[in-house]
């Protein structure tokens, strides 16, 4: 099952597209054998300044079709992530050959880019930098992996 990462934003050279790229690597080395990646990001940026409605235009143009929509939300699902790692296997077993991972700008996801949404994540209550949380996703897909796989990386 193919994995995009659908986000606003140009995420430069520096410590976190160095993490983001390394996460990125061991989930599709991880994931290979199960059926999980390779995992792509897709940054798209709205350079008119014409707000969410824009970027969520942009966005919908980045995610493939027939990919399964999952938007990264403050009011979306808390996860722990054993169950988001089912969560991404029953996706594969069900036959889902893509999924998009959709994260919005500063301001974050238009409401009827949020309806669209086949499930909603939320990284907590909190709002999280949207180019850190490119980051956390990268970091929890791998985890994802690595507990399909049955690595110890993942200690619970």
């Amino acid at each position: 099952m193919r994995v995009t990462l659908c986000v606003v934003g140009r995420l430069r050279g520096g410590p976190e597209r160095e993490i983001l790229d390394d996460y990125l690597t061991r989930f599709d080395r991880t994931g290979r054998a199960l059926g999980l990646g390779p995992a792509k990001v897709v940054e798209v940026e709205d350079k008119k300044g014409g707000g969410m409605e824009a970027e969520a235009k942009l966005l919908r143009a980045a995610i493939p079709s027939g990919a399964l929509l999952v938007t990264l939300d403050e009011r979306g699902k808390l996860l722990s992530s054993p169950e988001f790692s089912r969560k991404l296997g029953n996706w594969r077993d069900d036959g889902r050959q893509d999924v998009a991972f959709v994260i919005g700008g500063a301001d974050g996801i238009a409401s009827g880019l949020r309806a669209e949404a086949d499930f909603s994540v939320s990284f907590g209550k909190m709002v999280w930098p949207h180019m850190l949380v490119r980051v956390m996703l990268a970091e929890q897909l791998y985890r994802a992996a690595a507990i399909q796989a049955n690595s110890p990386y993942h200690r619970a």
